[in-house]
């Protein structure tokens, strides 16, 4: 027996809401959400859905109302057919592309064209499948900083949930030695089953990923593999605001940030923060409400 919780609202307030999720620390890992469209000719109305495999209990139901800044959406819930719900999940998490880059659950075939990146990461996880906008644009910047001759030798994606980034960056500079970091506990597991998946070898090494669990950049491992070419963070604009002289401190110095999970109108506060650190824009994109930014270190 599986059950859903629906919120329908505009499409920022679920996009924040799928960010906050991105956020928590102690997400309940049997709860899987899903945003999405409710039609296409509809493009600004939008629906959040939130799987489980048992009758939701008010926690439940609260832990989802409080990703809503302000007035939460009304909240119903649904039971749902017998049936394999992470499947169904996975099917209906569709497949994107960002540049090179070729994201999809293992429901969904492989793209093995020439040129393509192809990477599968299983929905029902941890956040970042590359659907939400902030994930698909740092997908989207990463591509676009390995055409434009970034030479990552040393990288940190910091807040990495699946691992999607992480993974993505040792496709495109596949010599680099990679940190990856969460606060949350559960991503280490997920992250060592998405490295299996798409046969990236773990540890401190060129070539590869080492998984560490820190609040931000709180970790002696992070701090013996600077510094770094690149770092990658995709969480909300509060914390990068509040890591900006971590990251500089961790930076080479020629070094690169690539910033997401930030709103547009949040984009300003960000770059002043960075900008104080000894950053520049290099580039940014937007998708959606939400920006994504390329900052490099000025030339001192």
């Amino acid at each position: 027996m599986s059950w859903k919780l629906v919120a329908h609202g505009p499409r920022a307030a679920i996009q924040q809401a799928l960010a906050a999720h991105e956020a928590a620390a102690d997400w309940d890992p049997e709860m899987v959400l899903t945003g999405s469209e409710v039609a296409e000719e509809r493009p600004d109305e939008w629906v959040l859905e939130a799987y489980l495999p048992r009758r939701p209990v008010p926690a439940d139901r609260a832990a989802v109302l409080a990703l809503f800044t302000g007035e939460a959406p009304a909240l119903a819930q649904e039971e749902l057919p017998p049936t394999d719900w992470v499947v169904e999940t996975q099917r209906a998490v569709a497949p994107i592309r960002a540049g090179r880059l070729h994201v999809h659950t293992p429901d969904h075939p492989a793209d093995n064209s020439p040129g393509t990146i192809d990477l599968t990461i299983p929905a029902a996880q941890a956040f970042g499948t590359g659907q939400h906008a902030t994930t698909a644009g740092c997908l989207a910047m990463l591509d676009t900083m390995r055409r434009r001759g970034l030479v990552v030798r040393r990288a940190a994606d910091i807040g990495t949930g699946t691992g999607l980034l992480a993974f993505a960056a040792h496709a495109l500079w596949p010599g680099a030695r990679i940190v990856a970091s969460d606060i949350d506990l559960v991503c280490e597991q997920v992250v060592a089953a998405n490295a299996r998946l798409n046969a990236v070898p773990l540890g401190l090494r060129p070539g590869a990923v080492a998984m560490v669990t820190a609040p931000g950049t709180d970790h002696p491992l992070i701090r013996a593999a600077a510094p770094y070419d690149l770092i990658i963070a995709n969480i909300l604009a509060g914390p990068l605001i509040g890591l900006a002289g971590a990251f500089a401190a961790l930076a080479g110095p020629k070094g690169s940030v690539l910033l997401a999970g930030l709103l547009e109108s949040q984009e300003q506060a960000v770059r002043a923060a960075y900008r104080t650190a000894g950053f520049r824009l290099a580039a940014r994109r937007v998708e959606g409400d939400w920006s994504i930014l390329w900052l490099r270190r000025r030339r001192i």
